[in-house]
């Protein structure tokens, strides 16, 4: 176990480089000048121009910036703002709340998502598992900002069930609608397949075994049937938490959630690269966690994945 934990991180590396490389790349290619966007109509002089872009190695080559930062990454460093703010510290003090709306996200999505794969993949054929693949098209067709939109004019402007943006009720009320967005996107994948991974196993051979040796249909289907149908469904679990919290980016902005997905937003239109960057970077190394966990996780389960 510890020679495959060893691959794994190692696998890990060359995807951390090419992400950040790519990552940095684009924001490097972002168009207009930073400080212009920092100083606004007031333009600074041009010596305290010349002086920030020193400090900030905004003069320097692409590739010598970039390996200034992978060093400071190394250390831990993720830079600072054009404030001298520390930009690790900008992205912990949002991180609780863009966690919070992920992991509520996630539990919705949890339940529905298997509530409704569940219900079409015993349904298979009948009107229960039409449901289940109007849903997923539906939602899975349907962009998420038309549905984010759509959901804050009805339920938070016009019935005003809710708050429509911002963070003043607090958890769960202030995030129910966003999460509620997020999992119906989600969930639509998730029930797809579980539906399709439940009906799968219903048509094994060993469903037909189980079920000529008189067992109840109670003990098939809960005691054989979930249980093997659940196996891709809870990798796949695993992987879509840390793909939550780059999901929250785009819904936080819609609702106006002080998440690292307002910030982002913010530093993007304030040119703020080092932010940007450090996000971007911020959210691959968590999923990169997650799909460690999980490979992790997995190789425990079934050891033929360690050879």
């Amino acid at each position: 176990m510890l020679g495959y934990t060893i691959r794994r991180i190692g696998q890990m590396i060359p995807v951390v480089i090419g992400a950040t490389f790519l990552i940095y790349a684009l924001t490097f290619l972002m168009p207009g000048d930073p400080i212009a966007a920092l100083t606004g109509a007031r333009p600074l002089p041009e010596s305290t121009v010349a002086q920030i872009r020193q400090a900030y190695h905004l003069d320097d080559p692409f590739l010598v910036q970039y390996g200034n930062y992978m060093w400071g990454l190394l250390h831990g460093n993720f830079g600072i703002d054009f404030f001298g703010r520390p930009v690790l510290g900008l992205i912990l003090e949002r991180l609780p709340t863009t966690f919070a709306l992920a992991l509520t996200a996630w539990v919705l999505k949890l339940v529905i998502g298997l509530v409704i794969g569940v219900y079409g993949g015993l349904r298979h054929g009948r009107a229960g598992d039409h449901f289940a693949l109007i849903f997923t098209v539906v939602f899975l067709g349907v962009p998420g900002f038309v549905i984010a939109l759509g959901a804050q004019t009805v339920f938070g402007v016009q019935l005003g069930w809710v708050d429509p943006a911002g963070i003043r009720a607090g958890w769960p009320m202030a995030f129910i609608l966003p999460a509620l967005v997020m999992a119906f996107e989600a969930a639509a994948g998730l029930a797809r397949l579980t539906r399709t991974s439940l009906v799968g196993v219903l048509r094994s051979e060993y469903m037909r075994t189980a079920r000529a040796k008189g067992l109840s249909p109670r003990r098939v289907i809960w005691g054989h049937a979930l249980r093997n149908a659940m196996i891709p469904v809870v990798t796949y679990l695993g992987l879509s938490l840390a793909g939550m919290l780059g999901g929250a980016v785009i819904i936080e902005a819609i609702f106006n959630i002080p998440g690292i997905g307002g910030l982002m937003v913010t530093s993007i239109n304030n040119k703020e690269g080092t932010i940007v960057v450090g996000i971007a970077t911020m959210l691959v190394l968590v999923y990169l966690l997650f799909n460690l966990l999980v490979d992790l996780l997995y190789g425990v389960i079934d050891p033929r994945v360690r050879v």
